[in-house]
């Protein structure tokens, strides 16, 4: 007989698995379903009843023999309290459907349910490893059961579900079954039978009377907690496949979705999921259709129950790299891990000295975010999951961390900027047990966050607002010269982990590479459809300038920082930001908000190198949107003051409202298009936003925070992949590929950092004189001795004037020290709390140097030329050519091993600098940064001269034009002379013609440098 390889047969292998036998088995036995209840096999397979369909109350959605059978074995003495009154059956049953229908049959299986003075537990809840006998017994007596071809419907008899699982006569899962040997599969034809097929206003299919609906084949499994008709959206639950993408992999003894009724629907893993994972979003107080009902995802269910297997098996003191892309459901991961933690027992089954009593291994978790939602979303699902409500506390210094353990407090909010007091909290509180969970991707927002974190570590160095650390620089730093403590475990959540993080908090393997926990990666949450792909349109440019000199003299320049110095300087120029602009509005406008893309509410960013650039760009594109009279404004976003054109500006002030209004104003339709230099690239979560203009140099990590912030979905508005846009004026293809490569799949790390740099480092700085030894062992005994800080100042100071004036130092050898004694600092900070081994006089050194530092300083007399250098110059022309557009940048889907941040030592390099005339450096630079149109930059610009000539020798020129007052006539001559002129010109150069015509860039950009030299 051939294999059965229909729908039918994988309801079999289900029940098989759940009860122990089948329907088909038992007829074969002769076994009839009038007593099928005895022979059901009750505790073989994973313990499930098999259920009768003839069992099932349609009106009130419950299997009534498990539901009576239920009641009258475990608590007869509550049901005696109501069976003297009249149909006391229908009272109860009326009572559990009105309470389903007002809170959900969540409530019930959570609270009981209490009727007159009789109370019933409908969930028996799984054991804890430090449960009494009498728990174990009392979840034994649960009645989990499954029912195949369930007919649910009220209206019509003969309308079926495949399956339906019960806990005590509740229902809790329904599932439609496929097979693709038949020619059906769960994501099409599953889902469609779901929102086409099935009534969902039938009892059974209504919203919070059923946990979870499930389709599933023996490929892929998909679910939703709402059905909505059409409406309804199905999410995925599957593993992924062995590439790190969607799907599951094989799986070599059975199907690829056994892992469903093998391990999810077990008994202790469903009553688990339901006491501790499925959350009803929304007030209490709202209506229940109102509210969402959650169910986790596999990935989530996965990593808080592998990390809780592996703190009860290897204790306290452990580090744990959770990588989860964006769109994995982060904040819910960290609540649901973060109540669990508390709960957590070592597998032992009791602690030796403590009488037989099983004590948790950790007094207190504490959650390390910026997100005041991820506060409010533990605090409302602890109301759900336990008892004790009142169990969680922020604290932001180590005193106020021992108050909220002293009174009772088991979940501890935290933020990033005060994370340095309770790394000391937790090392003063050696006899408390602490789980420390980071959520670091949103943490970046402001600048003002790293100004906090700075002067908690003792950092007083100015930054650019474009230079910040991200996050995981900062917990690092945090944690610097600290061992991790043995009464401590790390659980970092991040989607792009640096090297020093896989290093800090990764899983070292027996080959000497750093792996993550735990892997939900970016491409299965592309695939998945969680996020959107960034990459599938990404239109690139490349900017030409040419610069000529403004003096008569010749000067010498160092060549190499000067054509930096001169990149910087046309990047900047209000005619080269105005170009772009320009650019960039006409696209948001034309392509974004006329398109009305996301049902018209698209919003877009602009991405600068700087403040200064920020605020140019904001200036140019608020007077660009006026003269349009669009019906939207522009907000910038940057953090501190800023002086610009010798004005000082702050974000407030630009924008005539408060800074911590500005992302709430521009989540609104009055504004579509945000300004940044900094703020806002990470943690910034707006689903609205769909284009994107860059002129920054984006690279590492960096460049997938950045982008990433296109890619939420946002399933109201219908937004989707075709609807983002990318305008990049700065990077290539191909920068962008390298950047987000390791971050596409799994990131690895090939080693251990070399930390012996240090021994050089340290041999360098000694040999230079600035300190001497005694002074290093003086101030690090004083300061660890809490002294007062004027007492610390004198030594510092000493070791400073040497420095500055005693030496007799050169200004080149004063910057290599400064640079050398930054490396120490920072790979010393980086390494300390993992290090194998102690090295006293590093940390000494380390604790000396991070105080002399900014007391150094170092005169720059290139600094001084350079500026001089923009003074000598101007910009001619400056053109902009597309050079990719629309372009899908496909990753690797290999995983990704990357080396650690290995810095050898250097220093400043200022004796040997190459000089060169500025006549050379404008010749060298032009030649560089002025090649198109397939000539040489002399031959451009003899082009471009004569297309201007032509212009100016036309009749028109000077009366429709130079002399017309009116402004709308005048652009339209104006326009008819640049078209002309390059008619004209089409005959000498066709490459040009081709690209005026067809690169909306080019024509821009070239228009813009004529006008400058026409005069109009």
């Amino acid at each position: 007989m051939p294999s059965h390889t229909n729908e039918q047969a994988l309801e079999a292998a289900i029940e098989k698995k759940l009860t122990g036998t089948t329907r088909e088995e038992l007829r074969t036995q002769g076994i009839t379903s009038a007593w099928a209840e005895a022979a059901s096999q009750y505790r073989s397979g994973n313990g499930y009843w098999m259920g009768e369909t003839t069992d099932f109350n349609a009106e009130y959605a419950i299997d009534t023999r498990r539901f009576w059978h239920f009641l009258e074995t475990t608590q007869p003495l509550e049901l005696a309290k109501l069976q003297t009154q009249h149909q006391w059956e229908l009272l109860i049953l009326q009572k559990v459907d009105r309470l389903i229908k007002k809170y959900g049959v969540l409530h019930l299986f959570r609270k009981g349910l209490d009727i007159d003075d009789a109370h019933f537990t409908m969930l028996y809840v799984p054991p804890l490893a430090s449960s009494s006998q009498s728990v174990k017994d009392a979840f034994e007596r649960n009645e989990f059961s499954v029912t195949r071809q369930l007919r649910y419907s009220t209206t019509n008899p003969r309308e079926e579900v495949d399956m339906v699982v019960f806990i005590n006569g509740l229902p809790v899962a329904t599932m439609e079954l496929k097979n693709p040997w038949t020619g059906q599969n769960a994501r099409v034809h599953g889902i469609k039978q779901y929102k086409w097929d099935r009534d969902a206003t039938q009892p059974l299919l209504q919203f919070g009377r059923c946990v979870v609906h499930l389709a599933v084949d023996p490929d892929e499994i998909f679910m939703t907690t709402r059905l909505s008709g059409k409406d309804t959206f199905f999410l995925p639950f599957n593993k992924g496949d062995l590439n790190h993408g969607a799907g599951n992999p094989p799986n070599s003894f059975g199907h690829k979705t056994a892992y469903l009724w093998e391990d999810i629907l077990t008994r202790q893993s469903l009553s688990t999921i339901i006491q501790h994972f499925v959350t009803l979003d929304g007030k209490s107080t709202e209506p229940l259709a109102k509210r969402t009902l959650i169910f986790p995802r596999y990935h989530q269910l996965e990593v808080v129950r592998r990390l809780l297997k592996n703190v009860s098996q290897n204790g306290v003191g452990q580090t744990y790299l959770i990588q989860h892309s964006a769109g994995s459901g982060k904040s819910n991961s960290i609540t649901w891990a973060a109540f669990q933690l508390i709960e957590a027992y070592p597998e032992s089954a009791t602690t030796p000295g403590n009488r037989g009593i099983t004590l948790p291994l950790f007094d207190s978790v504490i959650v390390v975010t910026d997100r005041r939602l991820l506060d409010k979303q533990i605090r409302e699902n602890i109301k759900e999951f336990s008892q004790v409500k009142n169990i969680v506390a922020p604290a932001f210094s180590s005193q106020e961390l021992r108050q909220a353990l002293e009174g009772g407090k088991k979940i501890i909010i935290t933020t990033i900027q005060k994370f340095p007091y309770i790394i000391e909290g937790i090392s003063d509180l050696s006899d408390k047990k602490f789980a420390v969970i980071i959520d670091e991707a949103h943490s970046s927002q402001s600048g003002t966050a790293h100004d906090s974190m700075n002067n908690a570590m003792g950092k007083t160095e100015a930054k650019d607002d474009d230079q910040q650390p991200d996050a995981q620089d900062l917990i690092l730093a945090a944690m610097q010269a600290r061992k991790m403590r043995g009464n401590a475990s790390y659980f970092a959540f991040t989607a792009t982990p640096k090297p020093n993080t896989l290093e800090k908090f990764g899983t070292r393997k027996d080959d000497g590479t750093f792996t993550p926990f735990h892997l939900y990666s970016m491409k299965q949450a592309i695939e998945e459809g969680f996020i959107l792909d960034v990459l599938a349109n990404y239109t690139t440019y490349r900017s030409y300038y040419e610069i000529e000199k403004s003096i008569e003299e010749n000067p010498l320049f160092d060549t190499q920082k000067a054509q930096k110095k001169l990149k910087m300087y046309v990047e900047q120029h209000r005619q080269t930001i105005g170009t772009k602009a320009e650019i960039m509005v006409e696209h948001f406008t034309t392509q974004v908000v006329n398109t009305k893309k996301l049902k018209g509410k698209a919003k877009g960013m602009v991405v600068t190198q700087s403040i200064e650039s920020a605020i140019r760009y904001f200036f140019a594109i608020r007077a660009i949107l006026a003269d349009k009279n669009a019906s939207f404004k522009a907000v910038i976003a940057f953090s501190g003051k800023k002086t610009v054109d010798g004005i000082e500006h702050t974000e407030a002030s630009l924008n005539g409202f408060a800074e911590n209004e500005t992302s709430e104003k521009f989540d609104s339709d009055e504004y579509r298009i945000l300004v940044v230099a900094n703020k806002y690239l990470t943690g910034f979560d707006q689903p609205k936003l769909s284009a994107m203009y860059v002129d920054k140099k984006l690279q590492g990590v960096l460049a997938v925070q950045a982008l990433s912030r296109l890619n939420r979905s946002a399933n109201k508005l219908g937004k989707k992949t075709e609807d983002l846009f990318i305008l990049d004026f700065f990077n290539s293809v191909d920068d962008i590929k390298e950047a987000f490569d390791p971050f596409y799949t799994a990131t690895s790390l090939s080693r251990a950092t070399d930390v012996n740099v240090l021994h050089e480092l340290k041999a360098q700085l000694d040999d230079v004189g600035v300190y001497e030894w005694a002074e290093v062992e003086d101030f690090v005994a004083k300061y660890f001795s809490n002294v007062d800080a004027q007492l610390l100042s004198p030594i510092i100071d000493v070791a400073a004037e040497r420095f500055s004036n005693e030496l007799d130092l050169e200004d080149n050898d004063k910057a290599d020290f400064k640079i050398k004694a930054k490396q120490f600092v920072k790979i010393y900070g980086q390494m300390a709390s993992i290090l194998p081994f102690e090295v006293v006089n590093w940390e000494k050194l380390f604790w000396f140097l991070k105080f002399l530092i900014p007391k150094l300083i170092v005169r720059d007399p290139q600094g001084d030329a350079l500026d001089e250098l923009l003074q000598s110059v101007d910009l001619s022309t400056y053109g902009l050519e597309r050079t990719r557009l629309g372009h899908t940048i496909t990753l690797d889907d290999t995983e990704t091993e990357v080396d650690p941040q290995n810095p050898n030592p250097r220093g400043a390099h200022g004796a040997d600098e190459d000089q060169d005339p500025l006549e050379e450096i404008i010749r060298s630079f032009n030649e560089r940064n002025f090649q198109g149109w397939n000539a040489t930059p002399e031959e451009q610009r003899v082009k471009f001269v004569s297309v201007i000539k032509y212009m100016q020798q036309q009749p028109t020129f000077e009366t429709h034009v130079l002399n017309n007052p009116d402004v709308q006539n005048r652009e339209l001559a104006l326009q008819k002379l640049f078209n002309d002129a390059v008619n004209q010109q089409r005959k000498l150069d066709i490459e040009f013609y081709k690209l005026y015509t067809q690169d909306p860039a080019f024509k821009q950009a070239w228009q813009d440098s004529g006008r400058r030299i026409l005069g109009v």
